[in-house]
């Protein structure tokens, strides 16, 4: 580790950027394992603690002499987290259900039309709601594709309730590759 003490103000675009870096890994290792995506996770874990140590060790061995870096590791770490949630939110790992309450009518069920045509699968369950009958529609899908299927149900029906859920582990039924 001498050869990164000795670098003069790039030590701290090191700490800066290679903090970012790991924070950013290890956001996305924490989803992929609580996703269930333990093998891919473990793989991430890897390269996650050579960062780390690498990273940390620069800080902790002249932090004594130069206590800027402890400041610029905080802040590295701040951007990190914000770095690495959005990531995870861009890659969309996992699965979702979606659940939209609407009222019972030729409406509704042209909505679930709809999300057939563009490949969603669909279940619709009668209910009764404080205001009369209502439609709930049941999707289960890829994260990837909630947006897409929040924009069908608004254009086709803006006054819908939405409920958006993360599934851990989704079994049998429709789900496509798209």
């Amino acid at each position: 580790m001498d050869f990164l003490q000795n670098m003069g103000i790039w030590i701290y675009f090191v700490i800066f950027f290679g903090k970012i870096l790991e924070v950013t890994v290890a956001t996305v290792r924490m989803v992929l394992i609580n996703r269930g995506e333990r093998v891919k996770g473990t793989i991430i874990a890897f390269f996650d603690i050579l960062l780390w140590l690498v990273i940390t060790g620069t800080v902790l061995q002249g932090f004594q002499e130069d206590p800027l870096r402890i400041v610029v590791f905080a802040l590295a770490f701040a951007v990190g987290n914000y770095m690495g949630s959005w990531l995870e939110d861009k890659l969309a790992f996992g699965l979702s259900s979606i659940q939209i309450i609407v009222p019972e009518s030729e409406k509704s069920k042209n909505l679930a039309n709809v999300l057939r045509n563009e490949s969603f699968g669909v279940t619709v369950v009668k209910g009764t709601g404080r205001s009369g009958e209502r439609d709930l529609l049941l999707l289960h899908l890829k994260r990837k594709r909630i947006a897409e299927a929040i924009n069908l149900i608004n254009e086709n029906f803006p006054e819908a309730v939405i409920v958006v859920n993360d599934s851990r582990v989704i079994r049998g039924g429709f789900i496509t590759m798209k």
